[in-house]
């Protein structure tokens, strides 16, 4: 087997939570799944990480296009007079 870590269990709300070491070197935020072996013993499996990838084929090409507006540097805005 390899290195073993001291753990420690505790109440986390209706759960029980165990604390595993960073030496162990388990990310953040990862789903994971938990199996009872017939000796009792608890196997930890990380889950696939989830796919970041965003399928867009579904709305490619139905927003309006959108117009383009002729730029003027010399238009008067906001009530502004050329001399101030």
């Amino acid at each position: 087997m390899g290195e073993e870590y001291p753990a420690k269990s505790f109440k986390s709300g209706n759960s029980v939570a165990i604390r595993l070491p960073a030496a162990l070197g388990v990310e953040p935020n990862r789903e994971w799944t938990v199996h009872r072996d017939l000796k009792g013993r608890l196997i930890i499996e990380a889950n696939p990480a989830a796919s970041r990838t965003i399928d867009l084929s579904d709305i490619y090409g139905k927003a309006d296009p959108i117009e383009r507006v002729p730029f003027d540097p010399l238009e008067r805005r906001w009530g502004v007079s050329p001399g101030g």
